[in-house]
C-alpha cells in the first residue's frame, strides 16, 4: 500500500467524536442563528412593512397599502431625490477620490519610503474609530469656537465661520470628513493584499524592462483580484450606509439629506410611517444591486 493510499484510508475512518460535532454545531450554529434573528428576520419584515400603514404601535392598526409608500416616494417627496443625489455624491467621491488615494498610500508603504512606519501609524488610527466618534472629533474642530475657527482667526461665536450652516460646502466637509477613516481603511486592505503578492513577479516584470506603473498596472493589480473585489463592495457600502457620521453633525435636520437619515425620520420621528420601511427597501436593493452585478461578472471571467 502507497503512502498516499494510507493517508486516504487514515481520513476516511476518522469521524467526529460528540464533543468535536457540539463544538462545531456552536461555532456553526450560533453565529447563524443570531444573524438569522437580528438580520434576515428584520430585514423581510421592513420589505412586509413598506406594502403597508402602520404607525409602529398597535399591530391591530396595519393596513395593507400596496405600492402607495413608495408613489408617494417617488412622485411626492422632493426630499428622497436630495438624498438620492447626495448618496450617489458620496459615492463618486469615494470612488474616484477616497479609494484611490488610499491605494495609493498602501503602494507607498509597501514600497517601505523613508518614515513608513509613521505614515501607516498616522492613517491607520481613524480606522479604529466609529464613525459617531469621528463626527464628535470633527464637530469639535470645525464648530464655531473649535480649533480650526481659533486658527483661522475667528475664536468668537460671532465671527465665526458657518461651516456647519452653509449648504454650498456641507458637501465638500462632510466628505473630506468621511474620507479621513475610508482612506486608511482601503489602505490598510490594500497593504495586506500587496504583502501576499510574490516578490518575483515584480521581480520578473523589472528584468523584462517593464516601468514602476506598467509593473502595477498589469502585473500587482491583476494578482490582487480578490482584493479589489472586496475594496468595490466596501466602497459602495459605505457609500449608501452612512448615516451615523451626518447624524452626529446635522442632527435630523435636512442640511444635508441622505437615505439612511430619511429611514430614521419616518421611522423613529414624531410622524412615524412605514415610508421609512420603504425607504429602507430601496436602499436595500441600491446597495445589493451594483454589488451582486460585479461579483457575478467576476466570477463569471474566472470560470
Amino acid at each position: 500500500m502507497t503512502l498516499t493510499a494510507a493517508k486516504s484510508k487514515s481520513r476516511r475512518r476518522r469521524a467526529f467524536t460528540k464533543g468535536d460535532r457540539l463544538t462545531l454545531s456552536l461555532f456553526v450554529g450560533v453565529p447563524a442563528f443570531l444573524h438569522i434573528v437580528w438580520v434576515w428576520i428584520p430585514a423581510l419584515l421592513t420589505v412586509a412593512l413598506s406594502f403597508t400603514y402602520w404607525n409602529g404601535v398597535q399591530l391591530s392598526n396595519i393596513r395593507w397599502a400596496g405600492l402607495a409608500n413608495y408613489d408617494t416616494i417617488f412622485t411626492a417627496s422632493p426630499q428622497f431625490w436630495s438624498a438620492l443625489r447626495n448618496n450617489t455624491y458620496w459615492l463618486l467621491w469615494f470612488s474616484l477620490i477616497a479609494t484611490p488615494l488610499g491605494v495609493l498610500l498602501a503602494y507607498q508603504v509597501d514600497r517601505r519610503i523613508r518614515g513608513h512606519k509613521i505614515y501607516e501609524s498616522i492613517y491607520y488610527i481613524p480606522v479604529v474609530l466609529s464613525m459617531a466618534v469621528i463626527g464628535v472629533i470633527w464637530r469639535f474642530m470645525l464648530g464655531p469656537t473649535g480649533l480650526v475657527q481659533v486658527l483661522l482667526g475667528y475664536p468668537g461665536i460671532e465671527d465665526a465661520i458657518p461651516i456647519f450652516g452653509n449648504y454650498d460646502i456641507n458637501t465638500y466637509v462632510i466628505l473630506s470628513i468621511a474620507s479621513w477613516r475610508h482612506i486608511g481603511y482601503i489602505m490598510l486592505l490594500y497593504l495586506a493584499g500587496l504583502k501576499s503578492v510574490d516578490p518575483s513577479l515584480r521581480e520578473a516584470a523589472a528584468i523584462d524592462g517593464a516601468t514602476e506603473w506598467q509593473s502595477f498596472r498589469k502585473v500587482v493589480l491583476p494578482a490582487m483580484k480578490p482584493v479589489n473585489v472586496i475594496i468595490i463592495v466596501i466602497t459602495v457600502i459605505e457609500s449608501l450606509r452612512a448615516f451615523d457620521l451626518v447624524y452626529i453633525l446635522y442632527g435630523t435636520s435636512t442640511g444635508w439629506p441622505i437615505l439612511g437619515m430619511l429611514v430614521f425620520q419616518n421611522i423613529y420621528g414624531q410622524s412615524a410611517s412605514m415610508l421609512g420601511a420603504a425607504y429602507a427597501v430601496i436602499l436595500l436593493l441600491l446597495s445589493i444591486t451594483p454589488i451582486v452585478f460585479y461579483l457575478r461578472t467576476v466570477f463569471r471571467e474566472d470560470q
